[in-house]
């Protein structure tokens, strides 16, 4: 886990959100922008799993660890399901899921770091 990572997982996510809040104010649907940038995020939100799996295995445990791969594995599914879900919605408030779907991303991957960090001290 890298705060750079998060930082780049963070701006793209808030990118995501604010295309879907001005998607939504602009009574549009989604569109290829609103993908691409889902697809820029689970990319991200990828690498970001196969380093700390990989960090894992090489032994580095967080101390909270089930709750580490709780998060791990469920921000990876929240741009899946967003996309999933506002394709299927027909109305403007698409958007409005996407943007949830990104402040979740952003919330989840800086609780991620915020695990992986601590110390039990």
């Amino acid at each position: 886990m890298t705060p750079f990572l998060v930082g780049t997982i963070t701006v793209v996510a808030a990118a995501m959100t604010l295309l879907g809040l001005l998607s939504t104010l602009a009574h549009r649907r989604i569109g290829l922008v609103h993908l691409a940038a889902a697809g820029v995020l689970e990319a991200l939100l990828l690498v970001q799993a196969v380093i700390a799996a990989a960090a894992l295995l090489g032994g580095e445990r967080p101390e909270e660890t089930a709750t580490f791969l709780g998060y791990l594995l469920g921000v990876v599914l929240v741009p899946v399901a967003g996309v999933l879900w506002a394709r299927t919605e027909r109305t403007r408030w698409a958007g409005t899921v996407l943007a949830v779907a990104g402040a979740v991303v952003g919330v989840m991957v800086w609780r991620l770091l915020q695990l992986w960090e601590a110390t039990g001290a």
